[in-house]
C-alpha cells in the first residue's frame, strides 16, 4: 500500500509515523501542495493520507494561498472516504476541510500537556491504543471545532486533542509522530516566547523515548484501520 504524507515544510515531517507505516510494509511519499506539482502517484493509488503540521495557520491564505487548494483536496478525501490523518495543523485543516470552526486557542500549548480520552474512545479502532491519560508533547497557537457528525476522541484543559469523522478520518492536536531531534530543532529556531524552553528540553528527554513509542503504536492502528478499509470484500 503507498501512503502519502502531506506535509508543510521542513519542520513538520512525518517522524516516527514513517517508521510505523515502513514497519507495516507499505511505502511513504512526501509532498507538499506548496510545491506547485502534483503528487507523485495519482490520488486512487493511495491507500491512506497523513496530514502533518507546519509554522503557519490554518486561516492564512493570504500568506499560503496554496491552503485553500488543501483545504478542497481533503474535502475530496473525506468525500471518497480515503483513510486519512491529520496531525495538529493537518488536524485544524480535516476540521476546516470538514466545515467546523478553527481559530486561535484560548492560550497556546508549548510544552508537554496532559490530555484525557473521552469515554467514546475506548472503542474507536485507533485512539482506543492510547492510555485514558497521558501527558503529550504540544506546539500550537490555534485550535478547531468538533465537525458535525464527529466524535470528540481527546481533550486537554485547554482544547479538543482528537476526532474521529465516520470511519476514516481521524485527527490529532498533539505530535504524537514529532522526533526528539525535531523538537530540539523547534526549540531552537520557532517562536515560542514566554515559555521555558529549557525545562521542556528536560522534560523531553525523559519522555521522547516512550513518546515515540506511544506514536509509533498510534500510527500503526491508523494503518491497520487503513489496512481493512482496502481490504477485498
Amino acid at each position: 500500500m503507498y501512503v502519502l504524507a502531506l506535509i508543510h515544510g521542513r519542520q513538520g515531517r512525518s517522524g516516527v509515523f514513517g517508521e510505523a507505516v515502513q514497519a507495516r510494509g507499505h511505502e511513504l511519499e512526501e509532498w507538499s501542495l506548496a510545491w506547485g506539482e502534483p503528487p507523485p502517484r495519482p490520488l486512487d493509488d493511495y491507500g491512506a493520507v497523513l496530514v502533518f503540521g507546519g509554522s503557519m495557520h490554518a486561516d492564512q491564505e493570504d500568506r499560503h494561498p496554496w491552503l485553500k487548494e488543501e483545504t478542497l483536496f481533503l474535502q475530496r478525501l473525506l468525500d471518497l472516504r480515503t483513510p486519512v490523518f491529520g496531525v495538529c495543523l493537518g488536524a485544524q485543516l480535516l476540521a476546516r476541510a470538514a466545515h467546523a470552526p478553527v481559530g486561535p486557542a484560548s492560550e497556546p500549548e508549548i510544552g508537554w500537556y496532559d490530555v484525557v480520552l473521552t469515554p467514546e474512545a475506548a472503542d474507536d479502532p485507533v485512539l482506543s491504543r492510547l492510555p485514558d491519560r497521558f501527558r503529550a508533547f504540544q506546539w500550537h497557537f490555534y485550535t478547531y471545532g468538533v465537525p458535525t457528525g464527529a466524535v470528540e476522541l481527546a481533550r486537554s484543559a485547554v482544547c479538543t486533542q482528537a476526532f474521529r469523522l465516520g470511519d476514516a478520518a481521524w485527527a490529532i492536536q498533539f505530535h504524537a509522530e514529532v522526533t526528539r531531534g525535531q523538537i530540539e530543532r523547534w526549540l531552537r529556531e520557532d517562536d515560542a516566547p514566554g515559555f521555558d524552553r529549557d525545562a521542556i528540553a528536560r522534560e523531553t528527554a525523559e519522555r521522547v523515548e516512550a513518546w515515540n513509542d506511544l506514536g509509533r503504536e498510534l500510527c500503526a492502528a491508523f494503518v491497520e484501520a487503513a489496512e481493512r478499509v482496502g481490504a477485498p470484500a
